[in-house]
């Protein structure tokens, strides 16, 4: 069973998105501050990712963002957080959102959103970690990519074992008890691997 004290949230930075994304983000916010498990996310205070933080920091929570230089200003940097780690690149933020981490969560959202999903599935893969990778599936939205990797596995580019990378599940109220019904994470993660 595992046992968190953060979970990193990856979600859209747009603004204009459909009424139920919005409602998941605050939702899984909310929820995260009241269980007294901090919220590692992408730093900006747009879209999805600041609705979860504010509903996070309502809620009494702790809402720790990661943020590169060159989108401080772009995606507005969150300045109410408890924390704010600005990194040089990409691949930093990315980097040290895992290090913060102890598991992640997937909300509706963009490329960067479907970079980052990506990017942790495959170390989890690779045996890189073994934290728990939950997928959100709110009205739907990520049906299409669990097809892709149904088609990835049926045409031989990945074994079966690749559906048990992450758990998809369909509303927030399923988020915290996936993840404590997940085994304890055994891999410690180990930077020069990365």
């Amino acid at each position: 069973m595992a046992e968190i004290a953060s979970l990193c949230v990856y979600c859209g930075s747009r603004d204009k998105v459909d009424q139920a994304y919005r409602d998941a983000a605050i939702d899984l916010g909310r929820r995260l501050g009241e269980a007294g498990i901090r919220l590692v996310f992408g730093g900006g205070h747009v879209g999805l990712m600041g609705l979860c933080a504010d509903a996070a920091l309502a809620a009494g929570g702790e809402a720790v963002g990661v943020i590169p230089e060159h989108l401080m200003q772009r995606e507005v940097g969150h300045a109410d957080l408890t924390e704010l780690h600005v990194t040089p690149d990409m691949h930093s933020r990315k980097f040290k959102m895992f290090e913060l981490s102890d598991a992640f969560a997937i909300l509706p959202g963009g490329l960067g959103t479907l970079d980052e999903t990506f990017e942790i599935v495959t170390w989890r893969q690779l045996r890189l970690h073994d934290m728990p990778i939950i997928l959100i599936d709110i009205d739907g939205f990520w049906t299409p990519l669990t097809d892709l990797l149904d088609r990835t596995i049926q045409a031989g580019f990945a074994g079966p074992e690749a559906r048990d990378l992450f758990q998809t599940v369909t509303s927030v109220d399923q988020v915290l008890p996936a993840i404590a019904a997940a085994p304890q994470p055994r891999i410690r993660p180990r930077p020069g691997l990365l």
